[in-house]
C-alpha cells in the first residue's frame, strides 16, 4: 500500500512539472518572434532565455532540491538580484517602479499557464477566482 502512493504524482510535483512545460513553450514561442534587431534587447532577451532554462535544468540544482522548492525559493534569489542592481541605479530614474513593472510583466506571462490548464471537467457554477471571461491576455 505505501509503494502505491509514492508512484503516484504529488501536487508540488505536478505544479513542477507544468511548470517546465510552459517555459519550453514560452521560449518556442519566443523563438518564433525572432530575436529583436536592437541589441541592447537581443541580449536583455538572450539573457532572459537562459536564465529561464537554468530553472528547468536538473542539473543546476543539488539532487536534495526538489522542483517545486526550486519554483517556490529561486524567484527570491532573482528579487534579491533585482534589488541589488536597482539599487545602484539612479533614485531619477525610479528604479523600484521599473522593477516592479517588469515583476508584473512576468507574472502575467507566468499566469497565462494557468488560463490554458484549465480544460479539467468541473461545475463552472461556482466562483473560483480565475474568471472566465475577458481573460486580459490572449492566448
Amino acid at each position: 500500500m505505501c509503494g502505491d502512493l509514492e508512484e503516484e504524482a504529488r501536487p508540488d510535483e505536478e505544479v513542477y512539472a507544468r511548470f517546465v512545460a510552459h517555459v519550453h513553450s514560452f521560449l518556442a514561442g519566443l523563438k518564433k518572434r525572432g530575436k529583436s534587431k536592437d541589441e541592447v534587447h537581443a541580449h536583455l532577451d538572450k539573457l532572459f532565455r537562459e536564465l529561464l532554462l537554468t530553472l528547468v535544468d536538473e542539473k543546476k540544482a543539488p539532487d536534495e532540491m526538489t522542483g517545486y522548492q526550486r519554483i517556490a525559493m529561486e524567484p527570491l534569489v532573482f528579487a534579491r538580484l533585482a534589488g541589488f542592481i536597482a539599487a545602484h541605479v539612479p533614485l531619477a530614474e525610479d528604479p523600484l517602479r521599473r522593477l516592479i513593472e517588469a515583476l508584473m510583466v512576468g507574472y502575467s506571462e507566468g499566469e497565462i499557464a494557468l488560463a490554458h490548464d484549465h480544460d479539467h471537467d468541473h461545475d463552472h457554477d461556482h466562483h473560483h477566482g480565475h474568471g472566465h471571461g475577458g481573460h486580459g491576455h490572449t492566448h
